[in-house]
């Protein structure tokens, strides 16, 4: 009846009606790559050993949906660390930029990488990430900010995709910063992306979805709407970065587009939630570049509750401003800092972070027909997932109905 089933487990199913969703002394079979049954193993049709083969024994463990992060840069070459010892001498973020540093710095790097190298750096932070149960992942472009280095960098996170068999999408974020060879020159750049870099890579099948960094050091309104205007007409979901340092209104405008996220929203007023709430767009909250920043102004996370917008947590990995490589300590400082509790922390890291992506219906809860992308864990209950920091309590993840066994015995 089943590839495989899993017996002796507690279930965090994540279920958007439920909460946490607890099932103790849960069964799961899967079947064809995906969640065939789910439930209390006292109510499985037959003994177990009838209805499979392979009958996993989770040890009294706890089981998940795998993990997602839905707001990623991984793809890169360099780091920042002497940025940081500035911004520990005072200067600003801000300054940093306006001085040919921040997302530039990382520009002139990953120009100079190969696409193997690429390849390699963001191999190896992905499987950091992985061992703490992020079976899904979102992978931005936006430090080439030309033709070719978009692609290479885009062609590198579908590689990774491909060869080791993970759900990842895509985003095309060439309105990240303006490249030097269009210095003074914001509408010019804007024009080149709509007419010229986002058509030829998504010819290339290589866009999943388009971003864009609205901001008063990145790109106005105006200029990310024809950004958006032309990913409508290519027929491409559209994100945003908005209100991380100023109120430019982005939120509303990408809720205007139907985004599928706005992402850090510190500055985020009570209409462009309003707009949010109506337009189905979700929060992505971002607590690793708020507290890396050092910022004082926090998300309106009572405004976002009132008007349900589903808020998503994401590591924002990037070596400027978030190079973080553990979700487990978001999911800890979107309580600490943020006032998240654990049910909203850990929804924020599957259930919502799935509607980030649009994948609502794909995975981000524990349900029958959905993909078996699972995570395993030695905790007494899952608010310990949010507890915790400095320690991985993850013990293998299922991807599409494979165990990848970090520490478990095998199946019987």
């Amino acid at each position: 009846m089943f590839d495989n089933l899993w017996i002796n487990i507690h279930a965090a199913t994540m279920s958007e009606a439920e909460g946490f969703g607890i099932i103790k002394n849960a069964a799961i079979g899967i079947q064809d790559g995906k969640i065939a049954w789910i439930g209390a193993a006292s109510d499985l049709p037959q003994k177990p050993e009838a209805l499979s083969d392979y009958i996993y024994d989770g040890q009294g463990k706890w089981m998940t949906p795998g993990l997602i992060d839905c707001h990623t840069h991984l793809v890169y070459a360099g780091d920042r660390a002497g940025e940081f010892e500035q911004r520990l001498h005072g200067v600003s973020y801000a300054e940093i930029a306006k001085a040919g540093g921040g997302i530039l710095a990382t520009v002139k790097a990953t120009r100079a990488a190969t696409e193997q190298e690429l390849y390699d750096a963001a191999l190896a932070r992905i499987r950091v990430l992985f061992h703490e149960g992020v079976t899904t992942f979102e992978m931005k472009s936006g430090y080439g900010l030309d033709t070719a280095t978009e692609g290479k960098i885009l062609r590198a996170a579908t590689s990774i995709r491909d060869d080791l068999g993970l759900r990842i999408q895509r985003s095309f974020l060439g309105a990240h910063a303006l490249p030097p060879e269009y210095a003074g020159r914001a509408d010019d750049y804007i024009d080149f992306i709509c007419h010229d870099m986002l058509p030829a890579l998504h010819a290339e099948k290589l866009v999943d979805c388009v971003d864009g960094f609205c901001e008063n050091i990145g790109f106005t309104r105006a200029q990310i709407e024809k950004v958006f205007k032309k990913s409508q007409e290519l027929g491409l979901p559209v994100k945003l970065h908005a209100e991380q340092l100023s109120n430019q209104h982005g939120a509303a405008l990408a809720a205007q587009y139907k985004a599928l996220s706005a992402d850090h929203i510190e500055y985020l007023d009570e209409n462009g939630v309003k707009a949010m709430a109506a337009a189905g767009t979700a929060a992505v909250l971002l607590p690793g570049a708020f507290y890396f920043l050092r910022e004082k102004q926090l998300p309106p996370i009572d405004l976002l509750r009132k008007y349900k917008v589903p808020m998503a947590i994401a590591t924002d990995h990037n070596p400027g401003t978030s190079p973080t490589l553990s979700i487990l300590l978001m999911l800890n400082m979107a309580c600490t800092l943020f006032r998240l509790t654990p049910e909203e922390a850990l929804a924020g890291a599957t259930a919502n972070a799935a509607r980030a992506l649009g994948y609502r219906d794909t995975c981000g809860t524990l349900e029958k027909g959905k993909a078996a992308d699972l995570a395993l864990w030695d905790i007494t209950h899952p608010r310990d997932l949010c507890y915790y920091f400095g320690r991985n309590p993850c013990k293998g993840v299922v991807m599409a109905g494979s165990f990848n066994n970090f520490e478990m015995d095998q199946p019987r």
